[in-house]
């Protein structure tokens, strides 16, 4: 067997013996395993290593160093599949540099746990067996408190009385946050989302009340609204860093939300008009634009009105 299948095959077993579920004894999370400690086949367990490291470049580490090559498009089902879990467990950090860092944001990284990586360092040798023991024993109450420490960094959506969310750390969700609480605090909230939880909150019955059959693998918008007294759904997406209601994306809406008995109203919320300025040549025709440090001020984006729903061709 060669270094490079020996290492991997030794970090699958490392990945039983500390209970991963079956999901995660593959070559994919052995080699996520392997890139937290910087672990190259020339090197012994002892000497394993602790970097900050992301979904890309842990592919990258692995093609590099263990010539496996993962498509572009598996980053999710690392970041799903093996991270999510990793993290789970009490292996592995999420933003241990910034623990409010975006879920989206491209800087996002992880680390090996100290106390998994003092525990890795004893692998293949005479200490392996007690150390592992005691690791187990002790390694619940220290996933308890990582998931503590992110858990302490969500923020928190006043939805309606005595109703809270809390969402994902990040500008982001500061946004959703910003539209729930100053733009809509007369509307009653049909749904917020969040990129850590697709579905931070969802009132099912109300939407099928206005005629909408949301498919959960439709890509919803980050908030939705129904303004009751004047029977109006509005469709808001949160602009942070991509993503206004340009003509492709009205289109997305108007179709997810075709049997809408509601008139829909397209909204791109901004935090500040710096921002929304790098996107003023991408907004739709006929739909509004909110920003969020001049909260009582709505831009609309010509029509014969003010704000309201239109009637689609």
């Amino acid at each position: 067997m060669t270094k490079k299948r020996n290492h991997i095959e030794e970090a699958n077993q490392i990945l039983i013996a500390l209970g991963l579920p079956r999901a995660q004894h593959n070559d994919r999370s052995a080699l996520s395993l392997l890139a937290l400690l910087n672990l190259t086949p020339d090197k012994k367990w002892v000497k394993a290593e602790n970097p900050l490291i992301g979904i890309t470049p842990i592919m990258d580490w692995s093609r590099e160093h263990y010539g496996k090559k993962y498509a572009p498009n598996s980053r999710e089902t690392f970041r799903r599949q093996t991270m999510h879990q990793f993290v789970d467990a009490g292996i592995a950090l999420y933003n241990p540099d910034k623990p409010d860092r975006s879920v989206n944001s491209p800087n996002a990284a992880y680390q090996i746990a100290p106390a998994a990586l003092t525990l890795l360092r004893s692998f293949d040798t005479s200490k392996w067996s007690d150390n592992l023991s005691t690791y187990l024993t002790q390694n619940k109450s220290l996933a308890a408190k990582y998931a503590m420490v992110r858990k302490q960094k969500l923020i928190p959506v006043q939805i309606a009385p005595g109703k809270k969310i809390k969402l994902s750390p990040g500008e982001h969700s500061k946004l959703i946050r910003a539209i729930v609480e100053d733009f809509a605090p007369r509307f009653a909230p049909v749904y917020a989302g969040d990129t850590g939880d697709k579905w931070g909150y969802f009132d099912a019955t109300l939407l099928d009340k206005l005629g909408v059959d949301v498919d959960a693998h439709g890509k919803m918008p980050d908030v939705v609204l129904h303004f009751v007294e004047k029977n109006w759904v509005l469709l808001v997406e949160s602009v942070t860093s991509h993503g206004p209601v340009d003509g492709k994306r009205h289109a997305e809406l108007t179709k997810l939300f075709a049997g809408s008995k509601a008139g829909l109203v397209y909204i791109t919320a901004f935090p500040n008009r710096a921002i929304m300025g790098r996107y003023l040549g991408e907004i739709a025709w006929e739909t509004e634009v909110w920003v969020a440090d001049a909260p009582s001020h709505l831009i609309h984006f010509n029509g014969e009105r003010f704000l309201g729903p239109y009637t689609t061709t």
